[in-house]
C-alpha cells in the first residue's frame, strides 16, 4: 500500500491534463458571463424601458451567467436549469461562496429537462452556447420556443446565440492559444442530409499531455432563417438578429449590434432576441 508521501509525489509528477479542472478550462475557453449581462441589461432596457431583475439560464452549465447577474444587485434573482447534475453541483461549490451571503439565496439551479420544466415568469431567458441545437427535430425546437414563451413576462425577451457561415459545414480543427493551455475546437463529422453536426473541445497543455474530448457535442446545425421563423411560429411578436460590428479605424470588433444584412464570412457568432 502507497504511503500519504507517496500519494504525494505521484500527484506532484501527474500531468496537466490530468490535474485540469475541465469546467474552469471551460469558462476560460469559451464564455464571457460579464460580457453576456452587459448585452443583456443595456438591450432590455433598450427595448422595454425598464431595467430586469428576474432572469433563467437554460442548459445553464456551469451557471456562471446566473452569478454574474446576482451579483449586480439585490434586486436580482437567476434560476439555472440544466440535465447534468454533476455541472450543477460544480457550480454551486465554485461560484456560490464567490457571492455575497446577502445575494446567494437569489440564485437557485434545477436538474431538470427545459422542456419539462416550469418558473415563475422571467424578464429574461437565455439559451446561449447554442445548447437548444440539441433538438434536431422542428417540432421538438418550436416546442422548446413555446415553452420559454409561457416563462416569460408579457414584455420579456428570450436571447440565444447562432453560428454559421461556410466553415461552420466543413470538418475542421481550430487551436487558440490561451494562458496556460491551447483550446481546441474541433468540428469532427457534418452530415448535410440532415445537418447533424457532431463536435469536440479538447484542452492541450505545456508539457505536451491533452485532455481530449473534455466535452462533445450532437447537434443540428441550425441557421438563422429557420430560427427566426421558429421562433415567430411560436407567437414571438418580434425577431432581432445581433452581429459584432468592427470599428472601422482600428478594425476590431466590438458589441453586437441589430443588423438586417450580415457579410458572407467563413465563420461568423450571431445574438437573437426574441420579443414576447
Amino acid at each position: 500500500m502507497p504511503n500519504e508521501k507517496d500519494k504525494f509525489k505521484e500527484t506532484e509528477k501527474a500531468s496537466m491534463a490530468v490535474k485540469a479542472d475541465r469546467y474552469k478550462l471551460y469558462e476560460s475557453s469559451v464564455q464571457c458571463a460579464e460580457t453576456e449581462v452587459d448585452f443583456v441589461e443595456y438591450e432590455f432596457k433598450k427595448l422595454r424601458g425598464r431595467r430586469p431583475a428576474l432572469l433563467r439560464e437554460d442548459f445553464c452549465g456551469t451557471a456562471a451567467v446566473c452569478f454574474e447577474w446576482a451579483s449586480r444587485g439585490q434586486q436580482n434573482t437567476a434560476i439555472g436549469v440544466d440535465i447534468d447534475g454533476e455541472v450543477l453541483n460544480w457550480a454551486n461549490e465554485n461560484h456560490l461562496p464567490t457571492l455575497k451571503a446577502t445575494v446567494r439565496s437569489n440564485v437557485k439551479l434545477i436538474r431538470g429537462d427545459v422542456l419539462k420544466v416550469s418558473t415563475p415568469q422571467q424578464d429574461v431567458i437565455l439559451a446561449m452556447n447554442f445548447s437548444y441545437w440539441l433538438f434536431k427535430e422542428r417540432k421538438l425546437l418550436l416546442a422548446y420556443f413555446r415553452k420559454v414563451r409561457k416563462n416569460l413576462e408579457l414584455d420579456g425577451i428570450f436571447f440565444l446565440d447562432c453560428f454559421g457561415g461556410s466553415d461552420a459545414y466543413r470538418e475542421l480543427k481550430e487551436r487558440t492559444k490561451l494562458d496556460g493551455f491551447t483550446y481546441v475546437w474541433d468540428q469532427a463529422a457534418y452530415n448535410p442530409v440532415n445537418s447533424d453536426i457532431s463536435c469536440h473541445i479538447h484542452f492541450h497543455f505545456p508539457d505536451k499531455s491533452k485532455l481530449e474530448r473534455a466535452f462533445t457535442y450532437d447537434w443540428r446545425l441550425w441557421t438563422l432563417p429557420e430560427i427566426r421563423e421558429l421562433l415567430l411560429d411560436a407567437g414571438f411578436s418580434e425577431v432581432i438578429i445581433y452581429a459584432q460590428a468592427v470599428d472601422p479605424i482600428t478594425e476590431e470588433p466590438s458589441q453586437m449590434e441589430p443588423v438586417l444584412n450580415m457579410d458572407a464570412d467563413l465563420g461568423w457568432i450571431a445574438y437573437v432576441g426574441a420579443l414576447n
